[in-house]
C-alpha cells in the first residue's frame, strides 16, 4: 500500500483544510512541509491550521521548532521522515501538505551532498549586484538560471557557490538526487489567479482582524530563517510608523500574492505530480472526494 501522498501548492489555495478532511476520511496523518509553520509563535501570521483542524486529525511539524532556530531542508527532511514512520508505526498514512517546495522536494528526491558555504567567497559574491550574480550563473550553469528565483540573491549566490567549490553546475548535481517521486501519490492544487487573488487578500484581512500585530509586536529574537517569514517586515514597518496600516495591509497582499505565483510555477518545474484547478470544482468536499479516489488509486498501483 503507498503510505505517503502529497498535497501541496500555493498558499491560501486551501490545502490545509483539504489535507485536514482527506486525512480523516483516509485513515492518515498530516506532516507539515511549510518552512514557516514550523515555527512556535507565528500562528496568525503564517495562517497555522486553527484548534478545528488540529483537533480533526493529528498534526506533525506546526510549530515544533523554537524561532531562534535555524531550519533547513535537510533538518527538515530529518523531522518529516521521523514523522512518517511514527505514522506508519500506528498503521496510518502521511499525508504531506504544505507549499515550501525545497522541503518537499527534500522528501520526495532527498538531497545531494553539497558543499558547505565558504565564508570569503560568501563575501566576494554579496559585493556583486543582483543583475551581475545573474550574469555569471548564466554563464556557469544555464540549467540553474533558468529556473532559480533571479530575485532571491541568496539562493544566486549559493548556486554559484556549489558551481565554484566543486566545479560543477549546481543543475548536475541535482540529477543525482535519488529521486522516488514516482513511489509517492500527489496532486498540485491550485486556483485561477482571479479566485486565488481574492483568497490572499481575504486571508491578509483577517489576519489583521485576529492580531497578527500583536502577534508580531510580542515576537523576541529570531533566527535569520524565521527573519524571512511574509509579512513580517511589512508589520515591522508599520509598528515603526513608516506605513500606514492599509498601506501595510496591501504590501501583504501584493508580496503574498508574488509568492504564490512563485510557488505555483516551481512546483509544475520541479514535481511531477498532477495538477488539481480547486476552481473548477464545485465545492470543497468535491475536492476531498476526488483526492481520495487518486489517494486510493495510488495504493492500488504501489
Amino acid at each position: 500500500m503507498k503510505r505517503v501522498f502529497f498535497i501541496v501548492g500555493p498558499t491560501a489555495t486551501g490545502k490545509s483544510e483539504l489535507a485536514a478532511d482527506v486525512a480523516e476520511k483516509g485513515d492518515g496523518e498530516i506532516v507539515s512541509a511549510d518552512a514557516f509553520q514550523i515555527y512556535r509563535g507565528f500562528d496568525i501570521l503564517t495562517a497555522k491550521p486553527g484548534a478545528r483542524l488540529l483537533t480533526k486529525v493529528r498534526h506533525h511539524l506546526i510549530g515544533a521548532v523554537p524561532a531562534t532556530s535555524e531550519m533547513n531542508a535537510e533538518k527538515f527532511r530529518v523531522a518529516a521522515l521521523r514523522a512518517i514512520n511514527e505514522i506508519h508505526g500506528r498503521g496510518n498514512m502521511a499525508i504531506i501538505a504544505g507549499g515550501s517546495g525545497l522541503y518537499v522536494k527534500a522528501i520526495t528526491h532527498g538531497l545531494a551532498p553539497l558543499p558547505r558555504a565558504d565564508t570569503k567567497l560568501r563575501e566576494e559574491l554579496n559585493q556583486l549586484s543582483l543583475d551581475q550574480l545573474n550574469e555569471r550563473l548564466n554563464k556557469v550553469d544555464p540549467e540553474s538560471a533558468k529556473t532559480i528565483d533571479k530575485k532571491n540573491k541568496r539562493r544566486v549566490i549559493r548556486a554559484l557557490e556549489v558551481c565554484i567549490l566543486t566545479g560543477r553546475p549546481a543543475s548536475a548535481q541535482r540529477v543525482e538526487w535519488n529521486s522516488a517521486e514516482q513511489m509517492h501519490g500527489g496532486v498540485v492544487v491550485f486556483r485561477e489567479r482571479a479566485d486565488l487573488c481574492s483568497r490572499i487578500d481575504r486571508r491578509v484581512d483577517e489576519m489583521f482582524q485576529h492580531g497578527v500585530v500583536e502577534e508580531v509586536r510580542a515576537l523576541g529574537r529570531l533566527s535569520a530563517t524565521a527573519e524571512k517569514t511574509l509579512g513580517l517586515a511589512q508589520i515591522r514597518q508599520f509598528l515603526a510608523g513608516k506605513i500606514t496600516r492599509a498601506e501595510c495591509i496591501s504590501a501583504i497582499q501584493q508580496a503574498t500574492r508574488r509568492y504564490a505565483k512563485r510557488q505555483l510555477t516551481w512546483f509544475k518545474r520541479q514535481l511531477i505530480f498532477e495538477p488539481l484547478d480547486l476552481s473548477l470544482l464545485n465545492d470543497h468536499n468535491s475536492a476531498v472526494d476526488l483526492i481520495l479516489q487518486k489517494v486510493a488509486f495510488a495504493a492500488a498501483n504501489d
